[in-house]
């Protein structure tokens, strides 16, 4: 996610509530007080899980039988909405991604270009990516999975009010937020931003508050755990959390619903990670196991 656009700007720095248990992972990230996300969400500990053990594997070897005698698939009748940030072709409609539209509590430009690596590497071609392959593990469980956009169309944007008014007719059970960042060298790490609670003009995220941290907590814990990326440096106080109340996307959500930004495309040592597709499978299956996890708790 690029902060070069008023939807983007960069957060505050906040000091996130901790859970009853903190613990620090100095093997992974030295200082980081994350622990708890993975304690309170997938059972504690926090280390690397086997296949075996991984929220999709005990789903799949929990699913029940349909009645027709096959294995119900563990997120059948689960819907699930993947929002790619940004487009890989918004930088050729300036006019139209930077009409104000609005957000609830204030109005924003409908869409912005996002960041890029050094060498190029678009964060609208990522969060496509990841996407896709997102979209493909999850069918793999049963869910059914609709994009706000794919590489067929449309033509830019759509805008941050229609990409939440997509999970919202699709009555989805959890949305994600596809993003990478593209904050200075050096700030490196992921986090996942959370709704704070804004209750102005269409926006009401009031009743998707808890679920929607509920999702994130997940999502940040299974991340962690499947592609070793660090928590955010920059934000979130090594939680990899952050509620923010300024995003169009997650203000005019009804479902519950997330961004997450996979890491940052400005450091070198996060672009290595992003340009690769071997981890970006990785960083699709950290997604997927926290969502998975959350709607078979749901």
């Amino acid at each position: 996610m690029s902060y070069t656009g008023p939807e983007f700007e960069p957060p505050q720095q906040r000091r996130p509530r901790r859970g009853p248990l903190v613990v620090a992972l100095a093997a992974l990230v030295p200082g980081a007080l994350i622990g708890w996300l993975a304690y309170e969400t997938v059972g504690g500990g926090g280390g690397h899980a086997g296949a075996a053990s991984s929220p999709s594997a005990r789903a799949s070897a929990s699913a029940s039988s349909g009645a027709d005698g096959k294995a119900a698939a563990p997120l059948d009748g689960k819907v699930v909405v993947i929002d790619p940030g940004h487009n890989p072709d918004n930088f050729r409609h300036p006019a139209e991604i930077n009409r104000k539209v609005d957000i609830g509590s204030n109005r924003k430009e409908c869409d912005t270009t996002g960041t890029a690596t050094d060498d190029g590497y678009a964060e609208a071609s990522f969060t496509l990516d990841v996407a896709h392959r997102l979209r493909t593990l999850l069918e793999g469980q049963g869910a059914t999975v609709r994009l706000t956009h794919d590489d067929k169309g449309p033509a830019w944007g759509p805008c941050v009010t229609e990409r939440a008014a997509i999970g919202n007719r699709a009555h989805a059970d959890a949305a994600i937020s596809i993003h990478a960042d593209g904050a200075p060298v050096g700030d490196r790490g992921f986090h996942v931003i959370l709704p704070g609670a804004v209750h102005a003009g269409a926006a009401d995220t009031r009743p998707i508050v808890a679920p929607s941290r509920d999702l994130g907590k997940r999502v940040a814990a299974s991340f962690l755990r499947v592609t070793g990326e660090p928590p955010s440096n920059y934000i979130g106080h090594g939680t990899a959390l952050d509620t923010r109340t300024d995003l169009g996307g997650l203000n005019l959500s009804t479902v519950p619903k997330v961004f997450i930004e996979c890491g940052n495309m400005r450091d070198t040592k996060d672009a290595a990670l992003l340009t690769s597709g071997t981890w970006r499978q990785k960083a699709a299956q950290g997604i997927s196991e926290g969502i998975v996890s959350f709607l078979r708790e749901s």
